[in-house]
């Protein structure tokens, strides 16, 4: 059975940091490209980070630029989103999203192949004071 679980969303102050995990079972993650997306009340799913199969290369949206990083350990089948300097804007369930094959880190971030994807089932990110 094909899954993916995310972890390692919870309440944290602003200008905290926290680590998503995709963890995924039934596959395995080196011949998919992994995405990054959030949505937010009342907003629409976003592409947040994404990374591709191939070569590791990324994309990162510009508000969250230079305040998370997204990577992959295939040993343990898992890809990570290290956030950063986090802000109450950045409050959102977040998931993550595997493509099968090689795509580009952007275009994946922009949605594309979604009808692919594999979701997760996805993690609440607050940041509060």
């Amino acid at each position: 059975q094909v899954q993916l679980v995310e972890s390692g969303g919870g309440l944290v102050q602003p200008g905290g940091s926290l680590r998503l995990s995709c963890a995924a079972s039934g596959f395995t993650l080196d011949y998919y490209a992994i995405g990054w997306f959030r949505q937010a009340p009342g907003k629409e799913r976003e592409g947040v980070s994404c990374i591709s199969s191939s070569d590791g290369s990324t994309y990162y949206a510009d508000s969250v630029k230079g305040r998370f990083t997204i990577s992959r350990d295939n040993a343990k089948n898992t890809v990570y989103l290290q956030m950063n300097s986090l802000k109450p804007e950045d409050t959102a369930v977040y998931y993550c999203a595997a493509y099968p094959g090689n795509l580009s880190p952007y275009y994946h971030c922009a949605g594309y192949g979604r009808a692919r994807y594999y979701w997760g089932q996805g993690t609440q990110v607050t940041v509060s004071s």
